[in-house]
């Protein structure tokens, strides 16, 4: 690595004429990346995937770093890969992908592990509304689906048994796994909360609000931020933030960026209709693999 490093120094020094500190930027921003690879990643420097890089930058933001220094960071590490795809030491150059994030485009603000973890264990789960907080916490951060696929799901869209919601977005559906406790939230609030809550027998929506009707988005931003301010959480959480941070920590345990896009339901991704009793084996092992509380 040191050796590939110090050619590389003398190539920005040789044939970009850059200053001394420029040239000690440089090497701090990949001798990070490099820390950040050994301790965060099972690939070498010299078959990472385009995923590790991304995940290093939601990294760096996650810990407060200014959009500049990000974009830096990248523009450090492009310059390095190049110049290792031009010596034919890595197959290909994994920041190829990354040419869209801009200093002037501020990535969305993510939760940690720990704030996230801190977050869900605020419903007390001693009450019929505590107890559907939680599974609704516990569902999103799970899936990442938006506010508004949440609070739309029905009861029909659930397989607490086997592990997984079906969100559906227009005319398309997705499947995405639940991790065990938010399948065993979302099983206590099935048997011992809804069947309470609920005043209409025919009513279908999954989540509802304490008159028995489908809870709203204006409902769940409320609960939201009862429980940010209840976690002493100093960020400006939205039910937004939950699918940030779920899409950010998968990438940070390495899953790849298709896999994850085709969770999120992105309009980029060709979708396909996936029916409730076929879920993707490669999405499941990505998922149990790579969230953080399907690890627990």
């Amino acid at each position: 690595m040191e050796t590939y490093m110090g050619a590389f120094m003398e190539y920005l020094q040789m044939s970009k004429r850059l200053s001394s500190n420029t040239l000690q930027s440089y090497r701090r921003d990949i001798g990070q990346f490099i820390t950040y690879i050994k301790n965060n990643s099972s690939c070498d420097y010299e078959n990472i995937t385009p995923s590790v890089v991304l995940g290093y930058m939601l990294h760096l933001q996650n810990e407060g770093k200014a959009a500049a220094t990000v974009s830096r960071s990248l523009a450090s590490i492009r310059a390095f890969y190049q110049f290792l795809y031009r010596q034919k030491v890595c197959a290909y150059d994994p920041t190829t992908e990354l040419h869209c994030l801009k200093a002037e485009k501020k990535l969305p603000q993510i939760l940690s592990s720990s704030e996230v973890n801190l977050l869900l264990d605020q419903p007390s789960g001693a009450d019929l509304k505590g107890i559907r907080d939680k599974a609704m916490l516990e569902v999103l951060y799970a899936t990442g689906i938006r506010a508004s696929e949440l609070i739309s799901l029905n009861v029909s869209d659930v397989n607490t048994d086997v592990g997984y919601i079906i969100c559906r977005n227009n005319s398309k559906e997705r499947v995405i796994p639940l991790y065990p406790d938010a399948s065993r939230a979302l099983k206590k609030y099935l048997t011992s909360s809804r069947t309470v809550l609920v005043r209409d027998n025919d009513e279908t929506a999954l989540f509802v609000n304490v008159n028995g009707g489908r809870m709203t988005r204006q409902g769940f931003w409320k609960i939201i931020k009862v429980y940010k301010t209840r976690a002493n959480i100093n960020k400006d959480i939205t039910p937004h933030t939950l699918r940030h941070s779920f899409a950010a920590h998968l990438l940070e345990n390495g899953a790849d960026l298709k896999s994850i896009q085709e969770m999120l339901g992105h309009s980029d991704i060709s979708s396909t209709q996936i029916y409730a009793s076929i879920v993707s084996n490669k999405i499941k092992n990505v998922y149990n693999s790579a969230h953080p509380r399907a690890k627990a």
